[in-house]
């Protein structure tokens, strides 16, 4: 995912230090190339040792250091960085580099970068509430400094508030966003909608199906790493959403259409890969129903048809996507889906094909759109978010990126 990117990461003198050993080992995991610099005052956490050993690359904490290759280090470093991230970041280092002081390697390497730059503060809780701390990170958002508010909780100190770093899966999402993908959807508002809708029967029991929301959660995702700006509107899921979008949870098909309907005219794409109930029971009990002797029968009644209502009302220019799942002609049903509720694409998989089923980590999918089916192979659900929003893409465009499909 980071391959050819190169990420700069700065440690300070902090406990926390020592969580970056597992970013840094997340990241070259994702075959990124990984420099740390560290303060002095870092190394009396964590040793420099720690950190050429994950990385493979000599960790820089003094300036003057002759013991590497014959260029001016602080530069050459900044030069190749895609991103910087400062985490912990110390109130000392904070205040260093908002007023432009650049006395060790650290900040003269952060100074001479032009990429992106993420702080992450870590501190005592009255320092980090500091009015100074606050201005000097006021000032460092006024020079394009992204500032990772810091979570709440127990501190090394024994004082419990704000101030505490991240957890490093959290710091690793901030560097994919800002590198991860190519930001060809920036601008974009896309909605999404993912997972089952449950259709109550009584206070114990409801209708739902199988669905997990993993292919809706991959392409929200995907999407935000592009560059859009999505909303997910999601039914009940075991799965955590992606960072960095607005999720909207609902229950039950009417809580579904009215999200949907209520954004659906200012999203230049709609993606719909929630599985959305088609029928609903006529009564809800408010009592329990108790178990009796012989058959019992539930009246169903038809929800609201989401994509119909959408298809209806598409807006100039916006593209209208559906999924369909099927388990006997699934070319010839989701082209009649495609025509009748007026979308621009269907996205088709068959549940009896191996690996495209609820629950998987894989899907194999169709593309259907006016003129053409394009099958997919075999892949993960990420993969496959990637391919739909390429075909979009292509679409909206006029022609398909890279060659892919």
């Amino acid at each position: 995912m980071l391959k050819g990117k190169t990420v700069l990461l700065g440690v300070t003198g902090s406990i926390a230090a020592y969580k970056i050993a597992y970013l840094a080992s997340a990241l070259k995991k994702l075959h990124a190339q990984v420099h740390v610099l560290m303060t002095r005052n870092a190394t009396n956490f964590i040793n420099p040792i720690t950190f050429e050993t994950l990385t493979g690359n000599k960790c820089l904490v003094e300036t003057f250091d002759r013991n590497f290759q014959f260029q001016v280090e602080h530069v050459s470093i900044a030069k190749q960085a895609d991103v910087v991230m400062i985490a912990p970041a110390s109130a000392n280092v904070i205040g260093k580099l908002a007023h432009g002081i650049a006395d060790d390697m650290l900040t003269t390497t952060v100074m001479a970068c032009k990429c992106k730059k993420i702080i992450s503060p870590a501190m005592n809780t009255n320092m980090y509430e500091n009015p100074v701390v606050q201005d000097n990170l006021k000032i460092l958002k006024h020079y394009g400094y992204e500032v990772i508010e810091p979570a709440s909780g127990y501190l090394a100190c024994g004082d419990t508030g704000a101030g505490k770093m991240p957890e490093p899966e959290t710091l690793k999402e901030h560097i994919l966003r800002e590198i991860a993908r190519e930001k060809d959807l920036k601008g974009q508002k896309i909605l999404v909608t993912a997972g089952p809708t449950q259709e109550s029967i009584d206070p114990v029991r409801y209708i739902t199906n199988h669905s997990s929301g993993k292919m809706g959660y991959a392409i929200a995702r995907e999407a935000m790493l592009r560059g859009a700006e999505v909303t997910l509107v999601s039914g009940p899921c075991a799965i955590t959403p992606p960072p960095f979008v607005k999720v909207v949870p609902i229950v039950t098909a009417r809580d579904m259409f009215e999200a949907v309907t209520s954004v659906s005219r200012e999203q230049d794409i709609i993606i719909k890969a929630a599985a959305v109930a088609d029928y609903r029971p006529a009564v809800v009990y408010n009592e329990k129903v108790k178990k009796k002797d012989g058959q019992m029968s539930i009246e169903l009644e038809k929800t609201d048809d989401i994509l119909q209502y959408l298809g209806e009302h598409k807006q100039p220019g916006q593209f209208l996507c559906g999924f369909s799942m099927e388990t006997q002609n699934m070319i010839g049903n989701s082209r009649a889906k495609l025509q009748k509720k007026n979308l621009d694409m269907v996205a088709a998989n068959n549940l009896k094909v191996a690996g495209a089923g609820f629950q998987g980590d894989t899907n194999v999918l169709t593309l259907i759109t006016q003129d053409e089916d394009v099958s997919l192979q075999l892949m993960s659900k990420e993969d496959a978010a990637g391919l739909i929003l390429d075909k979009i893409l292509s679409l909206r465009t006029g022609s398909d990126r890279e060659g892919k499909l």
